[in-house]
């Protein structure tokens, strides 16, 4: 299993570096990162990653950006899912303000942005921005999507201009639809319109309802054609309950257990007890991941209820107060 928000995979590597492409004009599609694990090497299209460990990269030269940054693009929602830790307002980003974000994070070497919410396929011009990022950065696109407003349209408009998509899928059945109170079947149907897009994941926040259909729905997300099934233990949210001791038990058994064909991911903050994979053990926190929310504060997550609003200054100047921020707290 990989943890959240580290490189997907470094099969191939290897064979990648023997690549005589490698050497020829196609060195464009590569974009490198500099950091503490070394030089780091990405294409978007094939999400390809080479890490260069041997290379000792001077403190001075690392990459100013986070690996992967999430972009809250909008809070709105049309479901009211009870684990659902986004705030329930309307706040909104400004189409030009991420744009310029997209650059600032691309020139300093962010390797993707994931796009969500709320939901961000009700943000107003969001084929238009996926489009944006596809074609004026080498930054790769991902969105977190419940998948009910993808229609052929829309599917069309974002063909080309993502490199991935997950899913957020809680249960099967009758079990999806009381948390989603939306159709299961009609979500099947979405998901062969998401597969026309790009390679796609599964999402599910585990809890002591969903742990127990993780078989069933691991089978309906490697039918329709996933990749990828990520693991969200469920985090305290209001009145709601977080993951019990006895469900992380459980879950941990059906990990160990799994022999299927996806790919098992978790969330960072509960990787611990499960064997995942981190080939960049030395770049941590910022350095890997930051979110920014839909009131334009950058946070080191989605989770954390305070950060440091971006200003005019932009991300990099918002990321460094946040770092001192952190630093001093724990002092």
């Amino acid at each position: 299993m990989d943890a959240l928000d580290h490189a997907r995979s470094f099969e191939g590597a290897q064979a990648a570096l023997r690549d005589p492409l490698l050497g020829s004009a196609q060195h464009r599609a590569w974009k490198t990162r500099f950091g503490p694990s070394g030089i780091h090497l990405f294409e978007r299209a094939s999400g390809l990653n080479i890490l260069l460990d041997e290379v000792a990269v001077q403190r001075a030269c690392w990459s100013r950006a986070p690996r992967q940054v999430s972009i809250a693009l909008t809070n709105r929602c049309d479901l009211a899912c009870a684990h659902c830790f986004a705030p329930k307002s309307r706040d909104e980003l400004r189409y030009n303000t991420v744009t310029r974000w997209l650059g600032e994070l691309d020139a300093n070497g962010a390797l993707g942005v994931g796009f969500g919410g709320g939901e961000p396929t009700l943000y107003r011009r969001f084929t238009d921005l996926c489009r944006h990022a596809a074609r004026e950065t080498r930054l790769s696109v991902t969105f977190t999507t419940h998948g009910h407003h993808i229609d052929r349209a829309m599917a069309d408009g974002l063909r080309g201009s993502v490199n991935f998509i997950r899913v957020s899928m809680d249960g099967v059945g009758v079990t999806y639809e009381s948390i989603r109170r939306r159709s299961f079947e009609a979500l099947r149907a979405r998901l062969k319109l998401i597969r026309s897009i790009s390679p796609f994941g599964i999402n599910i926040v585990a809890n002591e309802l969903t742990v127990r259909e993780l078989d069933e729905a691991a089978g309906v997300a490697a039918d329709s054609g996933a990749c990828e099934l990520l693991l969200l233990p469920q985090i305290q949210v209001g009145s709601g309950s977080a993951i019990t001791t006895a469900t992380m038990r459980e879950l941990r058994r059906w990990v160990d257990g799994y022999s299927g064909p996806l790919k098992l991911c978790i969330s960072e903050a509960h990787a611990e007890g499960f064997p995942t994979c981190d080939p960049l053990v030395e770049e941590r926190g910022l350095c890997a991941y930051a979110h920014v929310d839909a009131t334009g504060v950058i946070k080191p997550s989605s989770y954390h209820g305070t950060g440091v609003a971006v200003g005019e200054g932009g991300v990099l100047e918002a990321l460094d107060l946040l770092a001192q921020d952190m630093a001093e707290d724990d002092l």
